[in-house]
C-alpha cells in the first residue's frame, strides 16, 4: 500500500469477513487481511502484504490478529434488558401447561415485571441490568437496543430509559432506546384502556422525548396487547415528534401490525410468526426490517414459523435479536439467537450473521456500522474461529477473543 495517514489502530493477519456487498454477495472474505482505523472509523482495509513497514511503524497501535476471524461487531437490535426481578416461576408454570395468555390474564407476565420494576430504584435497576449487558458484550455485541415498557407510568418509564442511557455510558457502547409505553395495561388502568393510551400519547411520549430519552417508539400490537387503532394513535404522535417507529407485530395472531408499521415507514416489525403475505409485501415496499426473535419462539414452545421463504422472495431484510427479557426470552447471548435462527427458522449462517450486523444496524436506523468498509465505524469483533459459519454453528461457549468499539478495545 502507499503511505497512509498514521493509524490509531492497525490490525494485521486477520481473516476478515467484511460483509461488504461490493466485495461479493457472501461474507466478503479477505484472507490474511489488515484493517486500519483513524478517529474511530475504518480508514483502510485490504491484505496484510500491502501494508508497508513505514505504515506499521507509524501506527499508534499494531495488533497481530494471528489469523483470528474478524467481523463487524454484533448488534442486538431488540432487548428488554432493564427490568426488576425475574420470572423463573412462570417458566415453571409454562412447563406445567399454562400458556402465555393464561399467565397474563392471571396477573403474571408483563405485569409481574412491572411490579418489580416500579419497586426498584434507578441504581438498583442499573446494578441488575449491567451483568446482562456485559454478557451480551462478552459474546461480541458492540451496539444494543434497550426498550422501556416495564414501568407503564411516567416516573418508572423515565427511570428505565435513564438506566439504558447509563449502560451505554458505563460500558462505552452505543445504546439505542425504544419507548414501549404501550406494552401492557397497568393495573390501575385495567378498565380504562383508552385513558391509558391517551396518557402515553399525550403526556408520557412528549415528556420523555423532550428529555432526550427516546430514540424510537415501539408498541405491542396483539389481542392481549393494543389494537391497531391504538397503535396508530401512538405512531401519529411519534411522527409529530419526529421519532421513528417499530412494532411487536404478529407474534400470537395477525393484527395487521406489520403493514401498519410499514405505512409509517417503520424501522422494523418484530416477531412476525403470523405475518401475512400482504404484510410481507408492505414491509418490502417500505424497506421495513423483519426482526426475527427465535428465543421467544423457543421459550414459548411455539410451532408456527415466521414466513421465511416469503420474506426472502420479497427481499425483506431479516435481522436477528436476542429479545432478552424476563418472561419469554431470558437469553443472554445474541450468538445463541443466531444459532436458533438457523436451526429453528432455517436461516443460513450467512443470513444469521448479516441479521446480527448489517440488517440489525438498519433496524436501529444506524447506517454507520454493521459491515467493514472504509468510512464505517470501527466496531469490530475478533473470534476464536476460522470461518464465519462457526458463529452460529457452535452452541454456547466463549468464542469472542476481543472486541473494539470505535477502534477502542472493549
Amino acid at each position: 500500500m502507499t503511505d497512509r495517514p498514521r493509524f490509531d489502530l492497525l490490525l494485521l493477519h486477520a481473516r476478515i469477513a467484511t460483509l461488504d456487498p461490493e466485495r461479493d454477495a457472501g461474507y466478503g472474505l479477505i484472507e490474511d487481511g489488515a484493517l486500519g482505523c483513524i478517529d474511530g472509523r475504518i480508514a483502510w482495509i485490504g491484505r496484510s502484504d500491502d501494508v508497508s513497514p513505514q505504515t506499521r511503524e507509524q501506527a499508534a497501535r499494531v495488533v497481530d490478529a494471528e489469523q483470528h476471524l474478524l467481523t463487524p461487531g454484533l448488534i442486538d437490535c431488540h432487548t428488554h434488558l432493564v427490568f426488576g426481578g425475574d420470572r423463573a416461576d412462570e417458566f415453571e408454570m409454562r412447563l406445567e401447561g399454562a400458556d402465555y395468555a393464561a399467565i397474563a390474564r392471571a396477573g403474571g407476565g408483563i405485569l409481574s415485571s412491572v411490579r418489580a420494576t416500579r419497586a426498584a430504584s434507578e441504581d438498583d435497576l442499573l446494578a441488575q441490568a449491567l451483568p446482562r449487558a456485559r454478557d451480551l458484550l462478552a459474546d461480541g455485541v458492540t451496539t444494543l437496543e434497550i426498550k422501556s415498557g416495564y414501568g407503564l407510568d411516567l416516573q418508572t418509564e423515565r427511570r428505565m430509559l435513564r438506566v439504558a442511557r447509563r449502560i451505554g455510558d458505563a460500558l462505552g457502547i452505543t445504546v439505542r432506546t425504544s419507548f414501549l409505553g404501550l406494552h401492557a395495561l397497568p393495573p390501575e388502568c385495567a378498565d380504562d384502556a383508552e385513558g391509558y393510551v391517551a396518557e402515553v400519547c399525550d403526556r408520557m411520549l412528549p415528556t420523555l422525548a423532550g428529555e432526550g430519552l427516546i430514540d424510537a417508539v415501539d408498541a405491542f400490537c396483539e389481542t392481549i396487547g393494543f389494537t391497531p387503532a391504538q397503535v396508530r394513535r401512538l405512531f401519529d404522535q411519534a411522527r409529530t415528534l419526529g421519532l421513528p417507529v417499530k412494532l411487536h407485530a404478529e407474534q400470537l395472531s395477525d393484527q395487521g401490525g406489520a403493514a401498519l408499521t410499514a405505512s409509517f415507514g417503520g424501522l422494523s416489525a418484530d416477531h412476525l410468526e403470523y405475518l401475512s403475505e400482504d404484510g410481507v409485501r408492505a414491509m418490502a415496499e417500505a424497506g421495513t426490517v423483519a426482526v426475527l426473535l427465535p428465543g421467544a419462539f423457543y421459550a414459548l414452545r411455539e410451532t408456527k414459523l415466521p414466513p421465511i421463504e416469503s420474506l426472502r422472495a420479497h427481499g425483506v431484510p431479516m435481522a436477528v435479536g436476542s429479545d432478552l427479557n424476563p418472561g419469554t426470552a431470558p437469553m443472554r447471548s445474541l450468538r445463541l439467537a443466531g444459532n436458533m435462527a438457523c436451526t429453528l427458522f432455517r436461516l443460513t449462517p450467512l443470513e444469521a450473521l448479516r441479521g446480527m450486523t448489517v440488517h440489525a444496524a438498519r433496524a436501529l436506523g444506524l447506517g454507520d456500522r454493521g459491515l467493514l468498509a472504509v468510512g464505517k465505524r470501527a466496531d469490530l469483533a475478533m473470534w476464536n474461529a476460522r470461518h464465519p459459519a462457526e458463529l452460529s454453528y457452535w452452541i454456547g461457549g466463549r468464542l469472542n477473543h476481543r472486541s473494539y468499539v470505535a477502534g477502542r478495545p472493549v
